[in-house]
């Protein structure tokens, strides 16, 4: 596993929307750099779904190409069809990626666990590939489609080398401690926000969007819990909580690419696919105020 604080990293874009690996691989570089253990490309925060598959399996290989080693890398893989699916998980783990973050099929709602384990079961069958690893990942508020207690049991019993790990992204505690209770299952809370009452119970660390801002911080947060210092990690989880509730209070992805569009200088990192769209310079500038306050030097 990756242990340690995951960064579902930002996708930029040029001033035409096409992606561009420089800027890619240099904040790569940077997050692993400075407090990330791992890299989630292609994530929610990542505009996973703005993103083609072309472009994202171009981009992971010149990611690698660039020096960034493939077992540092859990991308994302879950889209609506499944031969698309097979086709990007496939060539992730034929890469040497530490595994592949797979959304169930999410466009029909109201499926049964039994349709959703039957689709994941298709899946390994189809991929079939001696180094998959696959990390569920939950995010019901956004997707519509949710991953049940019952279902990740099931699947993990029935494929225990392959359903290794879970990214619960809804938020709720009590989710996230019953997938903490299911043997050897590898579960990272979606957010930094529970991260030291997982780490309490077995957890590894967590996958944050905010890392992607705020990596050095996240991280001593989970350094000091994984050494049992836990009233030390509780003072500076204040800080970093303040942190993520100030981005909470706008557009998560396109105010954090517009933060790193000041702190690199770089006003491309503001572009941001439709449907999303851009933070005004106003909030830019009140929210870059408020993380100046908290001791952010940018």
């Amino acid at each position: 596993m990756i242990k340690g604080l995951i960064s579902p990293i930002l996708s930029p874009f040029d001033d035409s929307l096409n992606f561009n690996q420089e800027m890619y691989n240099e904040l790569a570089k940077d997050l692993l750099s400075t407090g990330c253990s791992g890299l989630a490309p292609f994530g929610t925060t990542g505009e996973a779904l703005s993103v083609s598959n072309d472009e994202r399996m171009q981009a992971l290989e010149n990611l690698i190409k660039s020096g960034v080693s493939p077992d540092k890398l859990i991308p994302g893989t879950g889209l609506c069809n499944f031969p698309d699916t097979v086709k990007i998980s496939r060539h992730a783990v034929e890469l040497g990626c530490k595994g592949v973050m797979t959304l169930p099929a999410f466009y029909f709602k109201d499926v049964t666990d039994e349709g959703l384990f039957q689709y994941y079961e298709r899946l390994i069958d189809e991929i079939n590939h001696p180094n998959l690893k696959i990390y569920l990942y939950h995010i019901p508020q956004v997707s519509g489609v949710g991953l049940s207690i019952p279902l990740v049991k099931k699947l993990r019993s029935a494929y225990p080398e392959i359903i290794v790990g879970i990214k619960d992204s809804s938020g709720v505690w009590e989710n996230t401690e019953q997938l903490l209770s299911i043997d050897g299952l590898i579960v990272y809370p979606g957010a930094e926000l529970p991260v030291i009452d997982a780490i309490k119970l077995g957890g590894p660390g967590c996958i944050s969007a905010t890392a992607n801002f705020n990596p050095t911080n996240i991280a001593k947060v989970i350094e000091l819990s994984h050494d049992g210092k836990w009233d030390q990690a509780e003072e500076v989880h204040k800080d970093v909580k303040e942190v993520r509730y100030l981005f909470q209070d706008y557009s998560a992805i396109p105010a954090q690419k517009a933060m790193l569009a000041i702190k690199y200088k770089d006003e491309r990192w503001k572009n941001i696919r439709p449907p999303l769209v851009q933070i005004s310079d106003q909030r830019s500038s009140e929210l870059a105020e408020k993380l100046r306050n908290h001791g952010f030097n940018f």
